[in-house]
């Protein structure tokens, strides 16, 4: 694993001298960070980004505990610990399995629907910022590259974002 720094480039601003990998995740940690600030405002203050994580990966269509777990790379206990937490919220809601048995069906509330709806806005409305300080079309591209380098890393398949905090 290569250093934040580039020994063989110096610049006048020291971002310039950071890995890409740095720069990627200091640009993730920063919108996460304008991301949380704006949800807090918009009153969902008892939620960390973990838990929007858990939103996607639960879905429309529910998800059992073990897939949650497995969906975010957690175990099967911490999993648990987060359903109850956003059961107690009413952000979700446990049901009777479809295929039945003693599996439990994690579904997400009214509530939690309504959190999914306001932060794809603020996270649209914060892209926008970001667009916004770069030229015409920078932002697209930037986009259609890390596409690019995505499918080059993970064929067809689309990997599941896990939280790495």
């Amino acid at each position: 694993m290569s250093n934040k720094w580039h020994t063989d480039r110096v610049a006048d601003d020291p971002l310039e001298s950071y890995d890409l990998t740095f720069l990627l995740g200091l640009s993730f940690q920063l919108l996460i960070e304008q991301f949380v600030q704006r949800l807090n405002a918009a009153g969902y203050h008892d939620l960390r980004p973990v838990h929007g994580f858990a939103f996607q990966a639960i879905g429309p269509q529910g998800a059992t505990s073990s897939e949650l777990a497995q969906r975010l790379g957690m175990t099967k206990q911490a999993a648990g610990q987060m359903i109850d937490y956003l059961e107690s919220r009413g952000y979700l809601r446990r049901q009777g399995h479809p295929l039945g048995g003693r599996r439990r069906l994690v579904m997400l509330t009214e509530r939690g629907l309504a959190h999914l709806a306001e932060a794809g806005a603020i996270l649209r409305d914060v892209e926008a910022g970001w667009a916004a300080r770069l030229d015409d079309g920078r932002l697209a591209e930037l986009r259609a590259d890390l596409i690019t380098l995505i499918r080059g890393a993970a064929g067809d398949a689309v990997p599941a974002l896990r939280p790495v905090w």
